[in-house]
């Protein structure tokens, strides 16, 4: 018989507990919440046995589960369970720490973990363009320029070429570099955890397998009406859905609008006849886009903050790194919408003050998105890529 050795670690399991599994010592292995959970597939289900490994503080088994990122946080196990032991938040607290300590530098995901953290992570860029503002605003001889039409054009200051997209793309793709990276250890993990697999029958190449993943979880999102079939707990449901889709199709249109100007703007020099000039007209096309995204990111904001204020603490709970990617969203979409309305109306010193906090604020979403929440749409893609390409579909 093989004998299997267990080194239960007390300390991780402290630390799930502080990272906002509390309940978790709540937990006597029922089974109740792996029979409540209406994604988990009946030949690999899911979260007792998170619960069980957590329990033992068995950190080698929960940064290895790809199941941890599986779990859409329904609620149907918090309410459900018997002992109020919330399995979904002890799921969301191994989470943030993989958040924490998945991708190096290690120094950003501690910052990234505590709300002490805040005021470095936000001083680095607000340090950044106040030093690319006052360097401009030498070689304009003005911090509030104007155009010769008396225009405020926030190129002036923030010149494209020499400041925003050099910045810009090379934050960008450092971070991709770093998920990158990330997703590859994440891989390996669940490959050591699970041994050598073996697939029977035909399989379908990884990027069929890529491809409807992407439509049903970021296209569709399909699986969030999975959420509902679970069974019926006598709470009120709560779906998230509208309010995520929202969310995730505004990026996709402030996405496409960034793309065109930046191509407007690059290729336009080859070839003039493509060349986009900013600020667009209001009612240019890809103006109206920008605007139509920004609306929708604000009414996809406001139902998620909702949901999550009319949510029953004793089922659920907000964790710190909930909260800091809500609100560093929030931060975006008000600060984008009020340097444009302070441009339009002419209040040169508010547009912009408020344009480069815009700017400080999209700077750490890319730039710390391997550490955050928002990571979690990448290494949740690359577990059900996983877990699909081993026949678990």
């Amino acid at each position: 018989m093989a004998k299997v050795t267990l080194t239960p670690d007390s300390g991780f399991a402290r630390e799930l507990m502080d990272a906002g599994g509390e309940s978790l010592k709540k937990c006597y292995q029922c089974a109740t919440c792996a029979v409540a959970c209406p994604m988990a597939p009946a030949n690999h289900p899911y979260p007792r046995k998170e619960m069980v490994w957590a329990s033992w503080g068995l950190k080698d088994k929960i940064t290895a589960d790809p199941d941890i990122w599986l779990c859409h946080n329904c609620g149907n196990c918090a309410e459900l369970c018997p002992r109020g032991a919330n399995p979904a938040d002890v799921m969301a607290a191994a989470r943030n720490l993989m958040y924490r300590d998945l991708c190096k530098p290690a120094k950003i995901g501690k910052l990234m973990s505590k709300r002490s953290g805040l005021p470095i992570l936000f001083a680095i860029p607000a340090l950044l363009w106040l030093i690319v503002w006052a360097i401009r605003a030498a070689c304009v001889g003005s911090w509030f320029p104007r155009t010769a039409d008396g225009r405020i054009v926030f190129g002036q200051i923030f010149y494209g070429d020499y400041t925003i997209d050099p910045i810009f793309m090379l934050t960008f793709f450092g971070a991709i570099y770093i998920l990158y990276k990330g997703c590859s250890k994440l891989w390996n993990m669940f490959k050591n955890n699970d041994g050598k697999l073996l697939v029977i029958g035909p399989t379908k190449p990884w990027y069929w397998h890529l491809g409807m993943l992407l439509w049903e979880e970021i296209g569709s999102h399909k699986k969030f009406d999975t959420c509902t079939t679970g069974p019926k707990t006598g709470q009120p449901e709560n779906s998230r859905k509208i309010g995520h889709m929202c969310t995730v199709w505004a990026f996709i249109c402030l996405m496409v609008v960034t793309a065109v100007v930046a191509g407007g703007h690059w290729v336009g020099k080859v070839f003039p006849c493509i060349s986009i000039a900013t600020p667009m007209p209001t009612l240019f096309p890809v103006k109206i886009l920008a605007n139509f995204g920004a609306i929708l990111l604000l009414v996809g904001l406001f139902l998620l903050t909702i949901r999550r204020k009319r949510q029953n603490p004793k089922y659920f709970s907000s964790s710190y790194q909930d909260w800091y990617l809500l609100g560093l969203i929030w931060c975006i979409a008000l600060t984008g919408c009020f340097s444009q309305f302070f441009r339009l109306i002419d209040a040169v010193h508010c547009a912009y003050f408020i344009y480069y906090l815009h700017l400080v604020f999209v700077w750490m979403l890319f730039a710390y998105l391997p550490w955050s929440k928002l990571g979690h749409l990448v290494y949740r893609t690359a577990a059900l890529l996983y877990v699909r390409m081993y026949g678990r579909g």
